[in-house]
């Protein structure tokens, strides 16, 4: 976010100058207004008085900041968002970040301009006091994804409960040699490597580096993965994926080598997509009630916007449950 300062520089003159120009302030020449004026309009710099009078415009539109266009997950918490919003007379703008963290401050221009009343951000890829300029500019709360840092509301679920609950059914059921596959560090990978370490660790169990994975996403990365582990002396009996689509991709691949599952490999995934009922075998899964936390975020961005509610600092906890099936 750009000050007046950002914009002296760019003028070539001073804060005084800037100020007195931004507030009408008489005696200053026309030359120094355009200086001003151009600088401001390439920062895209607008004054906090400017900023309040756009913040009072409303334009019944809601823009969700999403990582992956092409995860299901995202599909059906969308799906949930618009209906929601629509029953309201609002419409939904999807931006899809594809993970960048300079690509999800472009769309926060969005809200900067005054093109959309708020912003919800299923996917997080800045942290907060990046974010937090914006917040003059209209509603930004977290759904799914959240800083611990944020002063606004943040809609999720309890992520180290659902790592520990799918690793716990593992362990439960006599596997001691379970492997783990990680997104990236947003919050909600890390906190389910965090539920996954909690579970090993209090069953005795010293964690294996060898047998967890980073930056781990999709079918492919699934199919990767158990190549990888196939050529292992030592590999896992068992995986925690963290996501119904390495999910998928990891048995696809084990039953093409001849691996049984869950004889040979046992997997749990995580979102309960449709997938998991669509393979042979079935799988195990956490499913997060997608639907129930599109519908709840847009209910609660929708009461803030309209005065029903404080966006403070503020957990609204989701449930969370296992779903056993033969994968396991």
């Amino acid at each position: 976010m750009y000050t007046i300062k950002d914009v002296a520089q760019k003028a070539g003159l001073s804060q005084a100058t800037v100020s007195r120009v931004i507030n009408h302030h008489p005696y200053v020449s026309e030359e120094k207004k355009q200086a001003v004026q151009k600088a401001m309009e390439e920062l895209g710099y607008v004054p906090n008085s400017s900023a309040q009078r756009l913040r009072n415009i409303k334009t019944k539109k809601i823009a969700v900041l999403i990582s992956r266009i092409v995860n299901p997950f995202f599909s059906q918490l969308v799906d949930a968002m618009e209906q929601k919003a629509a029953r309201h007379g609002y419409q939904l703008i999807l931006c899809n970040t594809r993970i960048s963290p300079d690509k999800e401050l472009e769309y926060f221009q969005l809200l900067q301009s005054k093109q959309v009343d708020g912003i919800i951000l299923a996917a997080a890829e800045n942290k907060w006091e990046a974010i937090a300029p914006y917040t003059k500019y209209g509603t930004v709360i977290y759904c799914n994804e959240y800083d611990p840092d944020a002063t606004v509301t943040r809609v999720r679920l309890d992520q180290i409960e659902g790592g520990y609950i799918g690793t716990k059914h593992l362990l439960d059921k006599g596997h001691r040699k379970i492997g783990y596959c990680q997104g990236n560090d947003s919050s909600v990978s890390v906190n389910r490597r965090k539920g996954y370490l909690k579970a090993v660790t209090e069953a005795g169990i010293e964690p294996n580096p060898a047998w967890m994975f980073k930056d781990v996403f999709t079918v492919e990365n699934g199919r990767e993965i158990f190549r990888h582990i196939a050529t292992m002396d030592d590999p896992p009996t068992a995986f925690f994926t963290g996501s119904d689509e390495v999910a998928a991709g990891m048995i696809k691949e084990a039953q093409l080598n001849g691996w049984c599952v869950p004889d040979d490999l046992a997997v749990v995934g995580f979102d309960d997509q449709p997938i998991a009922t669509l393979m042979d075998p079935q799988f195990t899964t956490i499913n997060q009630f997608t639907s129930d936390i599109g519908e709840k975020a847009m209910e609660v961005m929708l009461d803030i916007i309209e005065g029903k509610r404080e966006n403070k600092a503020e957990d609204i906890l989701l449930p969370l449950k296992l779903i056993e099936r033969q994968s396991t």
